[in-house]
């Protein structure tokens, strides 16, 4: 596509009335398609609705472009109307792939999901979570007493990991955040940074008087024993920006922010 001005888009909104007035005065001026004749998806909306957009197309292969019609943008480009075809040929690629998820209850069913920015752990209770941490096989914390832990990919950790104390990561760097949320013991363990190959098992420690649900993006499984969490290399995901706006541009300058 590069080189080359798209002719087939298809706009995508949220129910904000910011969205909406977009999506009209856009589909007037660039007409509009399906999504499955589309050559580009443009998203109106924040970064939220960027997280759906994607979820609903991963299995298209279709490359992305957002302007922020939300409240939070850092996926997103500016909202400018004018020569949008002009600019989607020549933005930027970002190429990423989502963590899977295997969650495993305490009713003997399994629940997989797919997560774009992390997967989560999270105390359903007032009592703190207990997780044992397994790295690729081998345990790597007996016992993580905590409200939660996460792991995040790249694009990811500048969202909740990020709100968690949990580091920023280049989008080349192809390592994962494995970041505990308001860690009890060990009181000092403030996470790690693992390749992008690890196999990440969190079992759940005194599951019933411990809930803990596992949330994958916006999917939630309650009352899990068992979580794995691992890179899903097949699937690649493609959003497009600005030039001169790229999210690893986005993502470094997040870590000279005040």
């Amino acid at each position: 596509m590069p080189g080359r001005s798209p002719t087939r888009l298809a706009f995508a909104a949220t129910d904000r009335p910011e969205a909406q007035q977009a999506l009209q005065r856009l589909t007037a001026l660039y007409g509009g398609c399906s999504p499955d004749e589309a050559e580009v998806i443009v998203a109106l909306g924040g970064d939220g609705f960027m997280l759906e957009t994607l979820h609903r197309n991963i299995g298209s292969a279709k490359p992305i472009y957002g302007m922020n019609r939300g409240s939070v943008g850092f996926l997103m480009n500016d909202y400018v109307e004018d020569d949008l075809p002009a600019r989607i040929a020549v933005a930027e690629r970002a190429v990423i792939h989502p963590l899977s998820m295997r969650a495993h209850d305490q009713h003997g069913e399994d629940h997989h999901a797919l997560a774009i920015n992390e997967v989560s752990l999270l105390r359903q209770t007032r009592q703190t979570a207990k997780l044992r941490v397994t790295i690729d096989s081998k345990v790597r914390l007996q016992e993580l007493v905590c409200d939660g832990a996460l792991v995040a990919t790249p694009a990811g950790s500048t969202a909740y990991n990020l709100s968690a104390h949990g580091p920023i990561i280049p989008l080349t760097a192809q390592v994962l955040a494995l970041t505990p949320i308001s860690a009890f013991r060990p009181r000092r363990w403030r996470g790690a940074l693992l390749p992008h190959t690890a196999k990440v098992v969190f079992e759940v420690l005194e599951s019933d008087k411990r809930p803990v649900s596992a949330v994958a993006d916006n999917f939630e499984v309650r009352h899990v024993c068992e979580v794995h969490v691992e890179e899903n290399r097949e699937i690649s995901l493609t959003m497009l920006f600005d030039a001169g706006h790229t999210l690893e541009e986005r993502v470094l300058a997040e870590q000279f922010s005040a």
